[in-house]
């Protein structure tokens, strides 16, 4: 019973925590104004859950609870980690961990508590969906008898041993130290994709006999949503035709075919391989009990490391040569040398092979490697906004005269002109043979490092630029006009010139707010 209440203890502490910062409650507005937006009418131009490009089901209980439940797998599952994940780290650098290990506390309840509380923040989540989608079925009226249990069992079924696996991911990159900024960050959308690429896969065999009959399952579900879906068309078509299934697409030019969809039936097979997935999370949680300690040792070695006197630079002494030329540089010198001494001979080995495969690649490797660059000194843009909060420096950095308006200025400009430097050789190519597309880059270039700082003083946290600066290059990848300079300069100077202005605006509203908050009034 004692451990029972430790367990406990911990749990509420953790989950009291989390709640009272504003960043939980504005990461849980903007995803529910997302799931708000997953339930639309026939008369707008987009569809959430279709079949064969246009068919749906009636808004029943049934159908928005498994709306709900395919939508969560795709977002929940990304969003949640990035919303749990830190909670260790935190522990460690706030040498919480060593009061606690002093205690009877075991460290396997440790780590239980911690991946149960990352999984009720994340119910929460769902749980304010699923009053959202109870809303949206009442309000579009298509079918009003409401089903309590046909509403959340796709949620149970599908969504919670996906974000149970999500939440064995978050303790793993908290205990890992390279896992625990920027490149974990980065990893995990990785990880992300592979994971959702394989619950494709197995949903796109999903009308093959075998896999029909199948129990097994992808971590998110999908399978199993793709062959009920797949045996329900066989049973009211007849036939065997193509079978499609798409989350988020255009509205079909012809009409939208709508069926009915009002009970669920999960074999206990189904069941069998959906709780095996919970298992496997529960026993990835207990496998890093053995390192927790290495773990907390090696807490704040990398802070310390950075905290160091750092690299000389010389190789850089021409370019502040030339800037202490401009009078009322002084502080951009600063910026640059304090983000730049900073990194290893890795990062700048990196540097000079991106400059030399946009100056002699080919054009698409020349892309490819423009893409690589955007993202290449992702940690400083999306944590500059955060040094004060971080060192504590804030009441000795912002007291002096104008220091909030001119420490800003400065780095977006020690931004800008780090990105700058590494598309040169793309800047000069386009400057020569597309002046407008050399524009249009020029604008992406100064509108990322504004929005790195607009993101970070709303959340107060690196991790919402990270994951859209990273999301959108991978986008860009698969062909999205969102970086596409070369062959689409006005679209990318229309967006970006936008966001960039969105960006100061908010740089301008909330620059007060945030040095009080990095003062710690």
């Amino acid at each position: 019973m004692a451990n029972w209440y430790r367990f406990l203890g911990i749990l509420k502490a953790d989950l009291r925590e989390r709640t009272r910062t504003v960043r939980f409650w504005l990461m849980l507005g903007l995803m529910s104004w997302v799931l708000l937006r997953c339930f639309p009418g026939l008369d707008e131009g987009y569809m959430t859950l279709t079949l064969n490009g246009s068919d749906r089901g009636y808004y029943s209980s049934a159908w928005v609870g498994m709306v709900l439940a395919m939508v969560n797998t795709m977002l929940l599952s990304l969003g949640g980690f990035y919303l749990v994940r830190g909670t260790l780290t935190r522990d460690f650098e706030t040498r919480v961990w060593q009061l606690l290990v002093s205690t009877t506390m075991t460290r396997s309840m440790y780590l239980l508590s911690k991946w149960i509380s990352h999984l009720v923040i994340m119910s929460v989540v769902v749980t304010i969906g699923l009053l959202i989608a109870l809303v949206a079925q009442w309000w579009r009226a298509e079918d009003r008898q409401i089903d309590l249990i046909e509403l959340i069992k796709p949620s149970l079924v599908m969504s919670l041993p996906g974000l149970a696996i999500t939440a064995m991911f978050a303790i793993w990159f908290d205990l890992v130290p390279w896992l625990r900024k920027t490149a974990g960050n980065v990893l995990f959308f990785f990880v992300w994709t592979f994971l959702t690429a394989i619950s494709v896969a197995q949903f796109a065999n999903g009308k093959d006999a075998q896999a029909v009959n199948n129990w097994r399952s992808d971590p998110n579900g999908m399978a199993v949503a793709a062959r009920d879906f797949y045996r329900l068309e066989r049973l009211q078509t007849g036939d065997t035709r193509d079978f499609s299934l798409s989350i988020g697409s255009p509205k079909p030019k012809g009409p939208v075919h709508r069926f009915e969809w009002k009970h669920w039936h999960v074999r206990p097979m189904d069941l069998l391989g959906r709780s095996l997935w919970i298992l496997v999370a529960i026993g990835g949680v207990l496998l890093a009990v053995p390192f927790l300690d290495r773990a907390a040792a090696k807490a704040g070695v990398g802070q310390r490391q950075q905290a160091g006197s750092g690299a000389r630079l010389w190789w850089l002494k021409p370019v502040f040569g030339l800037l202490a030329l401009v009078p009322g540089t002084q502080l951009l010198q600063a910026e640059l040398k304090l983000a730049l001494r900073s990194r290893r001979w890795w990062w700048w080995v990196g540097f000079v092979a991106l400059l030399s495969v946009q100056a002699f690649a080919p054009a698409e490797g020349a892309h490819v490697a423009l893409l690589i660059a955007l993202v290449w000194p992702l940690d400083l843009l999306a944590h500059a906004m955060l040094r004060e909060t971080s060192t504590h420096t804030g009441g000795l950095v912002l007291t002096a005269s104008r220091a909030i308006e001119r420490l800003i200025g400065a780095r977006w400009l020690a931004g800008t002109l780090i990105l700058v430097a590494l598309c040169a050789p793309s800047l000069l190519r386009l400057g020569v043979q597309a002046p407008i597309s050399a524009l249009a880059l020029l604008v992406v270039l100064a509108s990322l490092p504004a929005l790195a700082l607009a993101m970070a003083m709303l959340s107060r946290s690196a991790r919402p630029f990270e994951l859209l600066l990273v999301a959108s290059v991978y986008i860009a990848t698969q062909g999205a006009a969102l970086f596409q300079v070369e062959t689409q300069p006005w679209e990318c100077l229309e967006t970006h010139g936008l966001l960039g202005a969105l960006a100061v605006s908010v740089l301008a509203l909330g620059r007060l707010h945030w040095a009080r908050a990095a003062i710690g009034r």
